[in-house]
């Protein structure tokens, strides 16, 4: 009964039932999974896989990670229903792309023009329903023991891809082989897990860097001085390392031992012309910087564009720092993130959506424009959806109706590194509450990062104690690379 209620088949007994208000809201609990079949990542992987089989293997220099938190609705976004009913189809309308026969919002027209350069994928799915461990999850691609929960990171979590990447390639042609731009992650006002090394330690914590527009140099302490010639700066190194260890604080403070991590980088940068003039995003023309959005989010997304340049291989910018801060911050457009339980329409359509079409079109042209869409995998997701019913929540602050999380089915966005150019990949059924067909997952997402740069998803990396530990645990979307 549970299954016709949710439309789940698609049939045409289900379209002619009837909902009630009260059937409608419990599609947010969990009771419909046991229709969902295998939610969670395969359990035996073998490192026999033939990688050079693999469709897109190694075809990567860089992946850049667009991570919209607080989960996009995927029926207001990527995967419109304008045939369902108006409580599942919401206020926005369909515009038609470059790519004949796919629909996607009004509200991303810029988008919508460059449709023919990615690939949509209509049927992510997993079984996670709150933030933190649902970020988590979509950056690890593993499920976290609290799962539906908000937990407090831990040197025992998993780590995240970028961590593990760091792990494997720690010298991969750049002093950070893996930088978070617009961060670190918050949900909504603590830090997300996954943002540090988990069990690999700090040496694996990617590099953060936060409001990419509060200085006209992103990084003012890496603009070197004329009058201070190497030698100088190396032996305002040596003596600070001198100083630590006198006085022994390394051993004794972990703060401290963090702060010896970051001079660390802070000088390796300081010695590399191009790692320094990657961050002047002033270099840049103002009307290119206008195509992005001068926010936050805009500019931290040509940022990753600089820095893919520069030959970073593994770059995640957190479209908004919090998956909700609208409600500390309401006529702030860069503080909106797409938890839009109430006020949905107005908060996609007044401020998340313009500074995201232009800055994610701006992403994917200026690559392609440059030659790079070639050899950079750009992945757009965030942790979960939104679910099919538009309702008001009490509990939530916000006038009009929105909508809950739902992670049941989400769409998400592949580009570059051989990504076949205006696909879809997978469908959802009519209300966009569940996938119609094979489901993809966050471990799968992880499986194609990784497989994307030339590293077997299927190996294994060690912790500290030479524990082995999976790469992941998903399967390569090969889907993607079919044309």
């Amino acid at each position: 009964m549970l299954d016709i209620l949710l439309d789940q088949s698609d049939s045409p007994a289900a379209r002619k039932l009837p909902l009630s208000r009260r059937q409608w809201l419990s599609i947010g609990g969990l009771a419909g999974l046991a229709g969902l079949g295998n939610l969670f990542p395969g359990q035996s992987r073998g490192e026999e896989t033939e990688v050079h089989d693999i469709p897109g293997f190694g075809k990567a220099k860089s992946v850049i990670v667009v991570f919209a938190s607080g989960g996009q609705s995927q029926i207001d976004t990527w995967d419109p229903k304008p045939l369902a009913p108006k409580e599942v189809r919401g206020q926005f309308s369909p515009i038609s792309t470059s790519v004949p026969g796919t629909m996607i919002c009004e509200h991303m027209p810029r988008i919508a023009k460059i449709a023919d350069k990615f690939t949509i994928v209509r049927n992510m799915s997993h079984a996670d329903l709150d933030h933190g461990s649902a970020c988590y999850l979509s950056l690890t691609g593993q499920y976290h023991k609290r799962r539906s929960s908000n937990p407090e990171p831990s040197p025992t979590d998993r780590p995240s891809y970028a961590a593990i990447y760091k792990h494997l390639q720690p010298n991969a042609g750049f002093a950070e082989p893996a930088i978070h731009i617009n961060g670190p992650l918050l949900v909504p006002i603590k830090v997300s897990p996954a943002m540090d090394g988990g069990l690999l330690g700090r040496d694996a914590r990617p590099m953060v860097l936060g409001n990419v527009l509060e200085a006209p140099v992103v990084l003012p302490g890496l603009t070197q001085r004329d009058d201070l010639p190497q030698v100088r700066l190396n032996a305002r190194r040596s003596l600070l390392e001198q100083l630590d260890r006198e006085t022994g604080r390394m051993e004794s403070d972990a703060s401290m031992l963090d702060l010896e991590t970051l001079y660390g980088r802070a000088f390796e940068m300081l010695k590399r012309p191009e790692t320094r003039n990657a961050f002047k995003l002033e270099e840049e023309s103002d009307e290119l910087r206008r195509r992005y959005g001068m926010n936050r989010s805009g500019q931290a997304c040509l940022l990753a564009r600089r820095l893919v340049e520069a030959g970073v291989p593994m770059t995640t910018v957190f479209f908004n720092q919090s998956v909700r801060g609208q409600d500390t911050a309401p006529d702030e457009t860069d503080a909106y993130g797409w938890d839009t339980h109430n006020d949905i329409f107005m908060s996609l359509e007044d401020h998340l959506l313009p500074r995201f079409d232009l800055a994610f079109s701006a992403l994917l042209e200026d690559l392609d424009d440059r030659g790079l869409l070639d050899e950079t995998l750009v992945l757009c997701m965030g942790e979960f959806g939104r679910a099919p019913l538009v309702a008001l929540e009490k509990n939530f602050v916000g006038s009009s109706p929105g909508r809950k999380h739902w992670s049941f089915v989400y769409s998400i966005v592949a580009a570059g590194a051989g990504v076949g150019r205006g696909q879809v990949l997978g469908k959802s059924n009519r209300i966009g509450a569940y996938p119609l067909d094979d489901k993809h997952a966050p471990w799968d997402v992880t499986a194609t990062m990784f497989s994307a740069l030339g590293i077997n998803p299927a190996g294994h990396f060690k912790d500290a104690t030479g524990r082995p530990f999976p790469i992941s645990q998903g399967q390569v979307m090969t889907g993607l690379y079919e044309s």
